[in-house]
């Protein structure tokens, strides 16, 4: 006879992979790409860049462990969160000087 325990759902159980990594629990599931960016609010562009520009990028991402894409994402965000601040902080001072 088996003998069965359950293994408590805490975080270190899923890390450790007693949970959830068991063949008989998985299914592959058949979901079109037009779902999921539609779920992730995602756009597919095309962009041309320069050959060593995409080459350094290539080999930035390949250091720290991640793909061309999602580093372009990362920099992008950078990039865009950097600029939305420094334009509200300049519409912060234009209005400050009006109202003085």
């Amino acid at each position: 006879m088996t003998k069965s325990y359950k293994v408590k759902g805490t975080v270190e159980a899923w890390e450790k992979g007693l949970l959830g990594r068991d063949e008989d629990f998985v299914q592959k599931v058949n979901i079109e790409s037009e779902v999921i960016d539609d779920a992730l609010a995602l756009q597919a562009i095309s962009i041309r860049l320069q050959k060593g520009l995409l080459e350094d990028l290539k080999n930035i991402a390949q250091i720290r462990g991640l793909g061309y894409q999602p580093l372009m994402k990362q920099v992008l965000k950078r990039f865009v969160d950097a600029e939305k601040k420094l334009l509200l902080k300049e519409l912060a001072a234009e209005e400050i000087k009006e109202q003085a």
